[in-house]
């Protein structure tokens, strides 16, 4: 009998709820809902007479799910529910300024996520997370933690109070046992604020540079690239495969990018680095890298739409890397493939959504083409498959009708969408980037023509290049340009191109082509379909 029960709460995790019903379980602010009504009815009619279930699809393709010991904790189904609700306040950090927390509400819940805003600021810079976030904190975290706390715009550091800001909010904390309690097996206590190691620019994946310990929070550090501002930093724990011991480069043969503006970057020498700085390295022993993940070719899973991210679709891994994967949405061009890190949050095992109340959106194919032009006789939105649910600038709207604002559009897959800093000044913010595709040479001449493996759009993915080579000379930080890697001319799939030789860092993309005037901040990695710079 218990048997029988087991089998049926399994296949209710597998089999999520109509549309219409999941999108109902969304929780806004008031004044949204006559927005979103018009949008999910539209999207829900075809739901209500074919349910999508995953055993179903599963068994169709004869494929399978990627197994739950294949995701991280913060990947897989959560142990407690979502208790956070609209309008409460908290701390968190700003993903495009990593180094900031700031104050924030939460501005939408849908199943176990948050649409979390920034105070004071455009609902643009918006951004999503899991309720059991690392990055979130409850109000009065920073005071009783000695961290400095970015109030909202028209306050002062110095003059902001928590308890004066949420009476004239007429809002509530959120309780502080919503949060996920710190408990992580990965110590930090061998690095230190200020100590030195040698990191992969996640932005710009092919390069790794001189870094530092910017700041430790539990069990996790901040990564930050000397004299570069914190746009480019990432928090990660001692395990992360992107961060190595000083003197890694040279141990493995790989160029080594000295910081912005140092006197003689093609012959950065650690030693004298330290001794001018009056710092010192991190502790080899500290670093402990995590085992490659468990997911292969072909599996299934529910990941997050970049290009949309109040939506969750049915996904597969096309490819793997050992500390990466990269995801195509089922049904849709593979123009939309991405390769993120398996340890994303954003990537989740089949059944999630349906266990989480999470809505999920089905495979494009499932649709069948009267119902992907119909959008159209509606007046939704002309893009195939697109119900007009999102917008291409973030959460400011709620959804579109036109080729202009769709995320999907061959009109914005074509372009960057550039927002300003919310900081204010002259920096740019490149909201969505342009999807492009690097093209590489081999560091070794005799390697040319060896083992270039070429995908179904033509371009050259060089693996041995960047995961390794034994038989390279040892370097001191970065060598002369003659035994760089040398980039070719990228093509992107727009016909757009991009000059990127890494021995010249000022031609490279996001800060590596960023003036003293403009920085434009791109999505993580970019989209570049090279190898972490990992062994």
């Amino acid at each position: 009998m218990m048997q029988g029960e087991d089998r049926k709460k399994r296949k209710q995790s597998l089999n999520p709820r109509s549309v219409s019903e999941e999108y109902s379980l969304r929780e806004r602010p008031k004044e949204d809902t006559t927005k979103m009504k018009n949008k999910v009815s539209a999207s829900s009619g075809n739901s209500k007479k074919r349910p999508w279930s995953w055993d179903q699809y599963l068994e169709e393709e004869r494929a399978i799910a990627a197994p739950v010991r294949a995701f991280t904790e913060g990947q897989s189904f959560p142990q407690t529910k979502n208790g956070f609700k609209v309008g409460m306040r908290l701390e968190g950090i700003d993903p495009l300024h990593p180094s900031m927390f700031c104050v924030l509400s939460v501005a939408e819940v849908i199943g176990y996520r948050l649409r979390l805003h920034i105070d004071g600021y455009s609902e643009c810079y918006d951004f999503w997370v899991n309720a059991d976030s690392l990055d979130i904190r409850p109000s009065g975290w920073c005071e009783s933690t000695g961290h400095k706390l970015h109030p909202p715009k028209g306050y002062k550091i110095n003059e902001f109070n928590w308890e004066k800001y949420l009476e004239a909010c007429n809002a509530q904390s959120a309780p502080k046992n919503l949060f996920k309690s710190q408990n992580s097996n990965t110590p930090t206590s061998k690095f230190q604020v200020g100590m030195k190691l040698e990191a992969v620019d996640r932005k710009n994946p092919c390069l790794v540079c001189v870094a530092s310990v910017a700041d430790i929070v539990d069990n996790r550090f901040l990564v930050h690239f000397d004299n570069w501002d914190d746009t480019y930093d990432y928090w990660c724990d001692a395990s992360s495969p992107h961060i190595h011991p000083v003197g890694w480069c040279q141990d493995h043969g790989r160029p080594l990018t000295a910081p912005q503006g140092h006197p003689n970057p093609e012959h950065f020498v650690w030693e004298e680095y330290l001794e001018d700085n009056s710092a010192s390295a991190v502790p080899s022993q500290a670093f402990c890298m995590r085992a490659p993940h468990g997911f292969q070719v072909n599996m299934k899973l529910e990941t997050v739409d970049r290009r949309n991210p109040m939506l969750i679709r049915v996904a597969t891994i096309v490819d793997i890397e050992d500390y990466r994967v990269k995801v195509h949405f089922d049904g849709w061009h593979s123009k939309f493939d991405f390769w993120v890190d398996s340890d994303l949050p954003d990537l989740h095992p089949v059944g999630w959504c349906g266990r989480t109340g999470h809505p999920l959106e089905p495979p494009l194919t499932q649709a069948g083409p009267s119902d992907l032009k119909s959008s159209v006789t509606q007046g939704v939105c002309p893009t195939p498959g697109c119900r007009g649910v999102g917008h291409i600038k973030g959460a400011k709207y709620t959804g579109h009708h036109s080729a202009f604002g769709c995320p999907y559009s061959d009109i914005n897959m074509k372009k960057e969408v550039v927002l300003p800093d919310r900081l204010g000044g002259e920096k740019q913010i490149t909201f969505v980037p342009v999807h492009f595709v690097q093209k590489t040479k081999r560091l070794f001449a005799e390697d040319e023509g060896e083992d270039e493996v070429q995908d179904e759009e033509g371009h050259v993915e060089n693996r041995a290049e960047l995961s390794g080579y034994d038989g390279a000379p040892r370097l001191r930080g970065r060598p002369p340009g003659h035994a760089m890697v040398k980039l070719k001319e990228e093509t992107s799939s727009q016909g757009q191109k991009a000059l990127s030789p890494l021995g010249k860092r000022g031609r490279l993309p996001s800060r590596l082509a960023q003036s003293t005037k403009y920085l434009r901040i791109k999505d993580e990695e970019e989209e570049i379909e090279l190898n972490s710079l990992i062994a």
